[in-house]
């Protein structure tokens, strides 16, 4: 499946400049949202003010945790057949494995590099 309407919800600014920077070298077609806030991110899906087609999500964030944020989407009736690919720095295993149980559509751990970024992506968007 191609996205070309994306969230991103990830606290980290820098990380948002790099994959919304990935995302432009890819197509200035793509439609995409940045939150640093999953309880933000949540609300504007809740009252309809976005529509994504997949959402990436970051695991580590404070406030709502991206587990959270998951197990909430996943709640919501209107909301729990969008895609939420788990987008984190994390490797582990068992966290893949939980949030793969927990409803999530794919796991992937953020590349160092940014055209191993792009080429991730690549296969996503378009």
């Amino acid at each position: 499946m191609k996205f070309t309407n994306i969230v991103l919800i990830d606290d980290d600014e820098e990380d948002h400049q790099i994959f919304l920077a990935a995302l432009e070298h890819i197509s200035t077609t793509v439609h995409y949202h940045l939150f640093t806030d999953g309880r933000k991110a949540l609300q504007d899906l809740r009252l309809g003010n976005i529509n994504p087609e997949v959402i990436f999500l970051d695991l580590n964030m404070p406030l709502m945790s991206g587990q959270e944020f998951l197990s909430q989407i996943k709640k919501e009736k209107e909301l729990s057949q969008i895609p939420i690919i788990i987008f984190t720095t994390s490797a582990d295993n068992s966290i893949r494995e939980l949030t793969l149980k927990m409803g999530a559509h794919d796991f992937l751990t953020k590349p160092s590099d940014f055209k191993d970024l792009i080429s991730l992506l690549q296969t996503l968007i378009q």
